[in-house]
C-alpha cells in the first residue's frame, strides 16, 4: 500500500484561521481506496422557485460556456445543445456526438469533449458546430489544454495520456487508482482521484506520478484558479478544499453543508460557485483572501450536479440531473 503525506491537525487548523506556519509537521498515513467513488447525494422536492430563468431541458449531464455560446450536454440522444447566452429565446443549435459527454472544458474557442462510451475525445467549434474526435483507449473521463497539448484522465487505464495534436505522445500511470480530473494548475500538472480520494502531481517531463495528498473524505469535482491552486468538493465531508500546486499543500477547509458537488470558478471576480444538491441551491464564494467567503446563495433546479459561469457576463448556469430545466442567473 502506497503512502500519501497529508497536513496534520495543527497545520490545519493554523491555514483554517488565516494564519501561516513554518512547520513542515505532516501525518504519514496509508491510504485505502474508497470501494466506491463519492458521488452527488440526492435531492430532494425543490422547496424555492429557482432564481433566474429556467430552460426546459431533458436531464443534463455537464455544461460549458465559451465565447457567449452555453453547451448543454445531453445523453440522449448523445448531443450538445448550443444556446445564445445574449438571446435565450433563440432556439439552441443540436450537435450530435457519437457518445454522451461526461466533462466539457473550454480550450481557447474550442470545448473539449471527454466521452468514455466511445473511447475518444471529441473537439467542438461552438460557432459553427464542427466536431472532430480523437480515439482515447479506455474511458477517457476529462481534459485540459496546457499549452500545445491536450492532457486526458483516463479513469479505466488509471492513466493520463498527453496528446499532441491528435496523437498520444506519452502515456502517464503510477499510483493512481482512478483518473478522474486533469487539470493545468500553474506550472503544475495535478489529477483527480476519485477512489482514493486524493489529489496527485504529474510529472509530464519525466512521466510519472509524483506524490499525493488526501482530498477529503470524497473529493468529487475540482477546478484551478488563477493563483494556480486546485478547488476541489469534498461530498463526503461536505467541505470547500483549496490546494496550492508546486508544491502540493492543503490550504484551506472550509465546511460547506448541504451536499457540496458542483463547481466552477470565475476568474475574473474570484467567485467559486459549488452547487449542493441535497438543498437545490447554488452559492458562490470569494477565494481570493485567506478563507472563503459566502456572496451570494440562490435556490436552484432539482438534483443540481453542473454549475459553469460565463467569465464576460458573470451568468451562471446550473443544470438539472433529472430533467427539471437548465437555470441561467444573470449578474
Amino acid at each position: 500500500m502506497r503512502r500519501l503525506l497529508v497536513a496534520s491537525p495543527l497545520v490545519v487548523a493554523l491555514v483554517l484561521s488565516g494564519c501561516t506556519t513554518g512547520s513542515d509537521q505532516s501525518d504519514d498515513l496509508q491510504l485505502v481506496a474508497n470501494p466506491v467513488a463519492a458521488t452527488a447525494l440526492p435531492s430532494p422536492a425543490r422547496a424555492a422557485e429557482p432564481a433566474g430563468r429556467v430552460l426546459p431541458s431533458a436531464p443534463v449531464g455537464t455544461t460549458a460556456v465559451v465565447g457567449g455560446v452555453l453547451a448543454v450536454a445531453l445523453a440522449e440522444p448523445p448531443s450538445l445543445q448550443l444556446y445564445d447566452l445574449a438571446d435565450l429565446d433563440r432556439a439552441p443549435r443540436a450537435v450530435s456526438l457519437p457518445a454522451p459527454a461526461e466533462q466539457l472544458t473550454p480550450a481557447g474557442d474550442l470545448l473539449l469533449a471527454s466521452l468514455p462510451g466511445a473511447s475518444a475525445l471529441a473537439r467542438v467549434n461552438p460557432a459553427d458546430g464542427t466536431v472532430t474526435t480523437v480515439p482515447v483507449a479506455g474511458q477517457p473521463a476529462a481534459a485540459d489544454p496546457r499549452g500545445a497539448q491536450t492532457l486526458v484522465a483516463v479513469r479505466d487505464r488509471k492513466a493520463v495520456e498527453v496528446l499532441d495534436g491528435d496523437q498520444v505522445s506519452k502515456t502517464i500511470t503510477g499510483q493512481l487508482y482512478s483518473a478522474d480530473k486533469v487539470l493545468a494548475a500553474g506550472d503544475t500538472t495535478v489529477v483527480l482521484d476519485r477512489l482514493r480520494t486524493a489529489l496527485f502531481e504529474v510529472d509530464l517531463a519525466a512521466g510519472t506520478v509524483k506524490e499525493g495528498l488526501r482530498a477529503g473524505d470524497g473529493a468529487t469535482n475540482a477546478v484551478t484558479d488563477r493563483y494556480g491552486r486546485v478547488l476541489v468538493t469534498d461530498s463526503r465531508a461536505g467541505s470547500l478544499l483549496a490546494f496550492s500546486s508546486g508544491p502540493l499543500l492543503l490550504r484551506q477547509r472550509y465546511p460547506v453543508p448541504g451536499g457540496i458537488y458542483g463547481i466552477a470558478y470565475d476568474a475574473q471576480r474570484d467567485l467559486a460557485w459549488v452547487t449542493l444538491t441535497e438543498r437545490n441551491e447554488v452559492a458562490a464564494f470569494d477565494v481570493g483572501g485567506g478563507e472563503p467567503v459566502e456572496k451570494f446563495r440562490f435556490p436552484a433546479v432539482r438534483q443540481p450536479n453542473s454549475v459553469s459561469v460565463d467569465p464576460a457576463s458573470a451568468a451562471v448556469v446550473v443544470g438539472s440531473a433529472v430533467g427539471e430545466g437548465i437555470q441561467v442567473i444573470e449578474p
